[in-house]
């Protein structure tokens, strides 16, 4: 009598037969591919494949991992015919990055906003950004109560401005919510995401409390003049629709020494980035001698970003 009611089946089964099921039906898909492909050219779409099919880049050795950056520098050549340079550069020892904003000087100009947007490679057509920068009252402390949309000249009188993006966090609540483990913190402190890897499952939107994260609901759209070919494997390069993709402190350009893209546009020196480890930094003299606090502090995420005045 029971032969009749659909069976039961677990997570973990249903993700293993899915796996199963999409590896198969790819190879028969390739197997099948002459000619021009579904991509454009049967050598984009294999190399495509072999990309979106490969161990998690955690996991790989060294010349797996080159051979993958060499797989994606050829795909943009194949269908964008562009020359685009992968970074690997792993992190550094004795280096702890950390970043702090200056409520008192903010004026809500928003260029931090634009050169982050030209540097990570966002998408135009959605107007994603990784920074917000809300528009507070005095008396305000958390951006909760401020207008992150705010149209008109700037600064407004009787307002100040605060700027909100990933934390970095120490103790990350998204890392802990990916099922895939497709984000993790590095040693030097920045919280990645492989975008190879990540299902787009958003459960690390979820955890986040500072809004530090965003989903492509489409294939992302830059300008080709506009995309910045200096990439990071786990930071600015093209992502594509369904993942999630998040501020990584310009891993492309901290990691060889230089400023993060909004901390390099500021106009009134409100962004002070830095290595903490370093007792020289600025980061360090702000701690040391500025009144700082940080943004929900009491949900133990302990955040390596502090908001300061003068």
């Amino acid at each position: 009598m029971d032969s009749d009611k659909p069976k039961k089946i677990n997570r973990r089964a249903f993700i293993k037969g899915a796996a199963s099921t999409a590896i198969a039906g790819g190879a028969a898909v390739t197997a099948g591919c002459k000619g021009k492909g579904l991509l454009g050219s049967s050598e984009a779409f294999a190399l495509e494949f072999q990309e979106y099919f490969k161990t998690h880049y955690r996991l790989m050795t060294q010349i797996e991992r080159e051979k993958t950056v060499s797989r994606l520098e050829r795909i943009a050549r194949l269908k964008q015919d562009m020359d685009i340079k992968i970074d690997t550069t792993g992190p550094s020892e004795k280096v702890l990055y950390g970043y702090a904003f200056n409520v008192t000087r903010c004026e809500g100009y928003m260029e931090c906003v634009q050169a982050c947007v030209k540097e990570n490679n966002l998408d135009r057509k959605s107007n994603t950004q990784y920074i917000r920068i809300f528009e507070m009252e005095h008396g305000q402390m958390s951006p909760d109560q401020g207008d992150g949309k705010y149209f008109h000249m700037v600064p407004k009188e009787g307002h100040f401005y605060m700027g909100v993006q990933c934390f970095q966090c120490d103790n990350p609540p998204c890392v802990k919510a990916c099922p895939t483990k497709a984000t993790w913190k590095e040693p030097d402190g920045i919280v990645v995401v492989d975008y190879d890897w990540c299902i787009g499952c958003r459960y690390c939107m979820a955890a986040c409390p500072y809004w530090g994260r965003r989903f492509n609901w489409n294939q992302p759209q830059i300008p080709r003049e506009e995309i910045t070919r200096k990439q990071h494997y786990l930071g600015n390069r093209q992502r594509v629709r369904g993942m999630v993709e998040k501020c990584t402190f310009c891993i492309q350009r901290t990691r060889k020494g230089k400023l993060t893209a909004c901390a390099e546009a500021c106009p009134t020196g409100a962004r002070v980035f830095g290595n903490l480890l370093d007792p020289d930094s600025e980061i360090r003299f702000v701690l040391e001698n500025k009144k700082v606090y940080r943004l929900k502090e009491d949900l133990g995420t302990e955040p390596k970003f502090w908001y300061f005045i003068d």
